[in-house]
């Protein structure tokens, strides 16, 4: 008598189609963040000499966004391979997500130049926020970080 189960023929079909989706998801992930990488590249080339300030900025938050996107291709070929989703990498995509926004804001605000106090004050909201979300965030990490090694 064998002591591995037999699998259903239907579930099979389930899961063989579930890893040609995971496939499909993982693949779309990394084609996005060439075609990002690509066009924030093209458009920083296209208008840093009119404004290099902000065609950096342009391409800092599509570069945070590649990021963000390699990541979660990450994260579909570890799950792939282990059938196990962990929680370390999507702390990592919300302390980048955080970052950027923060980054982006601030940039945004300097490029503006004058800014009336009801827009500083929504900036500075924006700021603690997502200033907060990163640091709730870290600790995250950090615990979970800790009782794996416990």
């Amino acid at each position: 008598m064998s002591t591995t189960k037999e699998v259903p023929p239907p579930l099979r079909i389930m899961e063989r189609l579930e890893t040609y989706g995971y496939l499909s998801v993982g693949i779309s992930f990394l084609l996005l963040g060439m075609v990002v990488f690509a066009h924030g590249w093209f458009l920083f080339a296209r208008s840093a000499a009119d404004n290099l300030a902000r065609a950096a900025l342009g391409l800092l938050n599509d570069l945070l966004l590649v990021v963000i996107l390699l990541e979660l291709f990450r994260i579909t070929v570890d799950f792939l391979k282990t059938r196990a989703i962990s929680l370390e990498p999507f702390l990592y995509i919300g302390i980048i997500a955080a970052v950027r926004k923060v980054l982006t804001v601030g940039a945004e605000m300097v490029l503006a130049g004058e800014v009336s106090p009801t827009r500083f004050t929504q900036y500075l909201l924006d700021v603690a926020v997502h200033g907060g979300v990163i640091i709730a965030l870290v600790i995250g990490l950090y615990l979970y970080r800790r009782t794996r090694v416990a």
